[in-house]
């Protein structure tokens, strides 16, 4: 399997370590999942449209955010 570091504030690192019962790479593993699941899915439907990649693009941005 694979890592993945990132860069969180202080202020959330000391939280997460706050909740040690909980098991963040879990969590996180999860919240990737979903999110590439749900991207699969848009790509899935456009790849049928008649959008143009214009179009594409100002949906894309409206999931991501």
């Amino acid at each position: 399997m694979a890592n993945i570091t990132l860069a969180i504030p202080d202020s959330l690192h000391e939280k997460l370590k706050s909740r040690s019962e909980i098991r963040w790479s879990e969590v996180m593993r999860q919240m990737l999942q979903r999110k590439i699941e749900q991207l699969d899915e848009v790509d899935k439907i456009l790849e049928k449209s008649k959008f143009t990649q214009k179009d594409v693009e100002i949906i894309g941005r409206k999931v991501i955010n």
